[in-house]
């Protein structure tokens, strides 16, 4: 039994669809993206002692890769990732000290890797029709955020150790200090922005679909 792969995503649904139209729409979208993802990773707050902070890059990345598919949203999270490689100030984190290439093989630099790895998971399910339903838009962003902090995790706590951060008094292991550093603080605020995107993408597909009716 074949699985569709075909359905169309939400960035595909609205505005030309061949021409030169459409490459228009899609750089529109490229740039209104990498916008989206760099004002996003700006809304943060720190959570001590963690150096990863609390901000709404991961709802960015996740709902663009849904709302524009995986070859789209790829080349938008590329095209952000380059901009920040060459030391412009769109990180999370990023300072006048630290930006760049330096910044990306930082603390963050797992989750920046998992950025590019949960926008082609969330493009791919879309394509299966995921983001029409609550529940599967729901399941889809949970396999997202799993994606997503497992290269995060692995580097932070490769980071811990080649740092000398490592606090084994307080901690007891790299691997307690990794998970108090790189996912504890996070879990609510992921659970919200996951049930807001859960909500957002098929509540916009319902609009859609009036509007073409």
């Amino acid at each position: 039994m074949s699985v569709s792969m075909t359905d169309p995503v939400l960035a595909e649904a609205v505005g030309p669809s061949e021409g030169m139209a459409l490459r228009i729409k899609q750089v529109i979208l490229v740039v209104a993206g990498i916008t989206l993802l760099s004002i996003a990773a700006q809304i943060k707050v720190m959570v001590p002692p963690s150096p990863v902070p609390v901000n709404l890059g991961t709802f960015a990345v996740l709902t663009i890769g849904a709302a524009y598919g995986p070859r789209l949203g790829i080349a938008t999270i590329l095209g952000y990732m380059l901009i920040g490689a060459l030391g412009f100030d769109i990180f999370a984190s990023s300072t006048a000290e630290l930006n760049g290439v330096n910044y990306m093989f930082g603390s963050t630099g797992g989750y920046l890797f998992g950025y590019v790895l949960a926008t082609l998971a969330l493009g791919l399910m879309a394509r299966r029709g995921w983001d029409r339903s609550v529940v599967l838009m729901a399941v889809a962003m949970l396999v997202g955020n799993i994606i997503l902090y497992v290269p995060g995790l692995a580097w932070l706590s490769h980071w811990i150790g080649a740092s000398g951060k490592l606090d084994v008094a307080q901690y007891g292991s790299l691997w307690d200090q990794t998970l108090a550093w790189g996912i504890t603080p996070y879990l609510i605020g992921d659970a919200m922005k996951l049930a807001l995107a859960a909500l957002l993408l098929p509540a916009i597909w319902k609009l859609v679909g009036k509007a073409r009716a």
